[in-house]
């Protein structure tokens, strides 16, 4: 019975380059001069800091310009809120989500379940969703359906098997 698993992955290493790109740039661009701006990634999360709420956002916009060019979903990040630091310096964390919550897995399920298609089952496996059919194009129309629902994570559709 043909199958495949939903998942929702990121690639650390490119969002370490992405990280390090940003880092460098900042250091060399005019408008971050003095601002002593950081940015690292630190246990699964981005720390931004700088020393305005300006600077902070104009930090984000070039994570976020970065992260893109190295094809990392947006989606895949959570930004925490703004906060003040010490010396009237802003700060902000940036949590890397990977793999499907039960609540996200649940909504998945359930698009599925609606589209109606005859014989496609779904099941949650830990931090992903099996989907089995009889058809390999109920399968292709599943994919289809995910890409098209915005469930805010970024999906990924691997393991195909016929």
């Amino acid at each position: 019975m043909p199958s495949f698993d939903v998942v929702s992955e990121i690639d650390l290493q490119e969002v370490r380059n992405a990280v390090d790109q940003a880092a460098r740039e900042i250091n060399t661009r005019f408008d971050f001069k003095g601002t002593e701006s950081v940015i690292e990634l630190v246990d699964g999360a981005i720390k931004l800091e700088s020393a305005t709420e300006d600077r902070l956002a104009a930090l984000v916009v070039v994570l976020e310009e970065k992260l893109v060019r190295r094809k990392v979903s947006l989606k895949s990040i959570d930004w925490g809120k703004v906060e003040e630091a010490s010396g009237a310096r802003a700060r902000q964390l940036a949590s890397l989500q990977a793999g499907i919550d039960s609540d996200r897995a649940r909504s998945v399920n359930r698009t599925i379940k609606d589209l109606g298609l005859k014989g496609v089952q779904s099941q949650t496996q830990g931090e992903q969703v099996r989907v089995t059919a009889k058809k390999r194009d109920a399968l292709q129309d599943v994919i289809t359906a995910l890409k098209e629902a915005d469930l805010g994570i970024p999906l990924q559709f691997n393991n195909f098997r016929d």
